[in-house]
């Protein structure tokens, strides 16, 4: 059974000016550049994203939805593997 996930991508520069990615795999398909782009803008003006003192999401860059597809071969029904699907 083939599997097709969307993950949305949003991309930042940091306080040190490389890139950071905040991926969103729940967000809704439908959103508008305006919308995605009035959450980027929040983001990075709220500025409350940091690792070791570096800002991570400081100045938005670019914004992307991306499609993975899983094509299972086989799995056995002892697989705990998480992109498995379950065997009934």
């Amino acid at each position: 059974m083939t599997k097709t996930s969307k993950t949305l991508k949003l991309i930042f520069k940091n306080d040190h000016h490389k890139v950071s990615t905040l991926s969103l795999p729940y967000a809704s398909v439908n959103l508008t550049e305006a919308e995605v782009k009035e959450v980027m803008d929040t983001i990075a003006k709220e500025n409350i994203f940091a690792k070791e003192g570096v800002g991570l999401y400081t100045e938005p860059q670019a914004a992307q939805y991306v499609e993975r597809t899983i094509n299972p071969i086989f799995t056995t029904a002892k697989s705990k593997h998480p992109i498995a699907p379950a065997i009934n």
